[in-house]
């Protein structure tokens, strides 16, 4: 349609609008006439009584579906609730945001003499809200002893479970701290291993980008029957650099690089259209009652992962490793990365090598979450009482989520509920038992006391208790916690998916984390214990592209420049030999001395003892006689790292104890480098690179922040 076409016909819309009474001098939409509710929302009975008497409709709701019987269970008016129902009040009206029954409401805020008047008119204890969740649930979750027993004896679901995650009344319970609610529950024999649906995320990930393509595929379509143009430039010029790259493959068969040549050309658009070429009309989605809706469990959808064991929302950047991942699955590069084989040689037949490792994208990392127990959630949110009770009645104390394999030992310590641990190891709880992530309770206790200053709050309730981190550990310690198990991959919750530290947890140790939060007392505590310090973390796969196979042509000059480039800043002038993933990757010494401030914005973000930098190398080196030129997988020495966070005094020191200021990263970069800028938005120190340059440092003067 033209522009003038399109003015034309709102104009007769309008024109038609106020011929029908005026667009701007009347509501649309007036208020829908509720009297009788609206006297009930003041609590106004008489009022109520007297409407009723002159034949006002009991059940007239208000626009947000609220009818005078909801607002009577709302305020707990059982002699409101009586008079409704002997005028014939509905007892299954529901509101229009999340379809509540007055019962609904009446449980929710644990309004028993409501709830037994409106049991006694016949209100239904099975019906479920829009995400299926029942009176019960809402009953458990006010704590109201009284109404969990009215509604269970009104025949309720004891081990019923709302549609959004499957959690149970007694979850509700436990999550709030309703001891006294959770208590009836587990008298009337609620289920105690019953756990919560599990959430795959790296399938759902792969769900979302599929739709993400359709949809795609789709606005693309809708234009091109708008334009038959639309797009058609771009992709000739795609199809001109993919020709220059390969040969002509025959239909069906692949061509070089392995990818078959389509048979039939697809056309997203003809989806769109009938056999006829009309376009089809959109398809209005079918309205169903909310009790289908809870019949039928609904896939969960926690907009963060984090909601089950952490309660905390997410964030906006993957980890060290994961970007890179995470950009490749986004952006549809799969097709530029590495072969899993590689090619044989053309003449001299080598055998394909063995497929790399690849690096792990957010989802990876996030794996599959959810799948706990009442007691999981009793331990999330450090309700010792009501532990207590699930132990007494059964419940297994070692007992592991669905998901990532998390014990209530462990969720209860990365939630920083100390004093409940304390009690949970003196019931017996194993204190070497991980996730799956390989984080046990012992590398947990360090990493939630020092846990990075995320866009997101991290878990603070270590701060209310009695019992301190140390003292945690030492018990942990004590009970016979491994302090030399390695984390399996970086820990998704450290810093959610907007990670600023610049540097991947994976194969980190308890010691390796204490000297990362320069945390010297940590550290002695679990060398006393048999801690291994030169134990440093696992290099993460990086990710890998293939060269492009064809660059003769002048076309193609600017990308071939572009190549020559790129190779170049991949050679590696600091003389180390390569390190394959999972090989050595970052020490303690580099940890406690600033990996990741000059690569990343880890001063952002980085949580460590205060003026703990020098006390804690000092440590290592006088105490543990660490190598104080030793290189991370980077090439970096604690030099670098001191170097790029200016810390002069640091500096002196290590030179003193012979470090080599003259060393150089596998990306070129000297010690001065670091100090000079090497990272947008990271200020050069001026004074550290005079100090580094006296010191007979190389400046490249390439400062990135300048």
């Amino acid at each position: 349609m033209s522009i003038g076409n399109r003015s034309s016909a709102l104009a007769a819309l309008a024109a038609v609008a106020l011929a029908a009474g005026g667009l701007m001098g009347a509501a649309p939409f007036p208020p829908p006439d509720s009297p009788v509710a609206d006297a009930a929302e003041r609590g106004d009975l008489s009022a109520v009584r007297s409407l009723l008497s002159e034949g006002a409709d009991a059940n007239a709701a208000q626009g947000d579906g609220m009818t005078a019987l909801h607002w009577a269970a709302l305020g707990d008016r059982a002699d409101m609730v009586r008079v409704l129902l002997y005028a014939g009040a509905n007892t299954e009206t529901r509101t229009r945001l999340g379809s509540y029954t007055p019962l609904h409401l009446a449980a929710e805020n644990g309004n028993a003499t409501a709830i037994a008047a409106l049991l006694a008119g016949e209100a239904r204890t099975g019906a479920r809200t829009a995400n299926g969740t029942s009176a019960l649930h809402f009953a458990a979750g006010s704590g109201s002893a009284e109404a969990v027993t009215l509604l269970l004896d009104g025949g309720a679901e004891l081990d019923a479970r709302e549609s959004a995650s499957g959690q149970t009344p007694l979850m509700f319970a436990a999550a709030r701290g309703r001891l006294d609610a959770a208590r009836v529950l587990i008298e009337r024999g609620a289920d105690l291993s019953l756990e919560t649906e599990v959430v795959d995320f790296v399938a759902r990930s792969e769900t979302d980008r599929g739709d993400e393509e359709r949809r795609e595929e789709l606005v693309t379509a809708q234009r091109r029957i708008e334009d038959p143009t639309y797009g058609q430039e771009s992709e000739e010029e795609d199809d001109e650099e993919e020709e220059e790259g390969r040969e002509q493959a025959a239909p069906g068969e692949p061509a070089p690089g392995g990818e078959a040549a389509p048979a039939v050309p697809r056309d997203p658009a003809a989806e769109l259209r009938g056999k006829d070429g009309a376009e089809k009309p959109e398809l209005a989605a079918e309205a169903e009652p909310a009790e289908r809706e809870a019949a039928e469990p609904a896939a969960a959808e926690p907009s963060d992962p984090a909601a089950e064991l952490r309660g905390k929302d997410g964030a906006e950047k993957p980890v060290q490793g994961a970007e890179e991942a995470d950009s490749a699955a986004a952006e549809g590069e799969a097709a530029e990365e590495m072969p899993a084989e590689a090619e044989a040689d053309s003449t001299g037949g080598e055998k394909p090598e063995a497929e790399a490792p690849r690096p792990m994208s957010y989802s990876d990392l996030v794996g599959k979450q959810g799948g706990l127990s009442a007691l999981h959630y009793a331990a999330r949110e450090g309700h010792l009482e009501i532990v207590r009770s699930l132990l007494a009645a059964g419940a297994d104390i070692d007992a592991v989520t669905g998901g990532d394999r998390s014990t209530p030992l462990l969720v209860a310590i990365i939630n920083g509920h100390y004093d409940l641990a304390m009690f949970m190891l003196e019931q017996g709880a194993d204190p070497n038992l991980a996730s799956e992530d390989g984080a046990g309770p012992l590398f947990a206790t360090l990493n939630n006391r020092w846990a990075p200053k995320a866009l997101y709050p991290q878990p603070t309730a270590f701060k209310q208790q009695r019992t301190s981190y140390l003292e945690l550990m030492g018990a942990l310690l004590q009970a016979g916690a491994d302090p030399n198990v390695r984390l399996e991959q970086h820990i998704w919750y450290t810093s959610f998916n907007f990670d600023l530290l610049g540097v991947n947890f994976q194969g980190a140790t308890p010691f390796w984390r204490a000297a990362y939060a320069t945390d010297v007392p940590a550290m002695q505590l679990l060398l006393a214990h048999g801690a291994d310090p030169n134990i440093p973390t696992m290099k993460p796969p990086e990710r890998q592209r293939r060269r492009t196979q064809g660059a003769q042509s002048a076309k193609t000059s600017a990308s071939t420049e572009g190549q020559a480039a790129e190779e170049e800043e991949e050679k590696d002038p600091s003389g180390l030999p390569p390190i394959p993933a999972g090989g050595p990757g970052v020490f303690p010494i580099h940890a406690a001395s600033g990996v990741g401030y000059g690569q990343e914005y880890a001063a952002n973000a980085h949580r460590h003892a205060p003026d703990g930098w020098l006390p804690a190398v000092e440590f290592l080196i006088e105490e543990l006689g660490m190598d104080v030129n030793a290189r991370d997988h980077d090439g970096y020495t604690a030099v670098h790292h001191a170097a790029s966070r200016g810390d002069n005094a640091l500096i002196e020191y290590l030179v003193s104890k012979g470090a080599d200021v003259m060393v150089v990263s596998r990306k070129g970069q000297t010690t001065v480098d670091m100090a000079n800028g090497p990272q947008q938005r990271v200020q050069p120190f001026p004074e550290t690179i005079a100090l580094l340059e006296s010191l007979g440092a190389i400046n490249n003067h390439k400062c990135v922040s300048c």
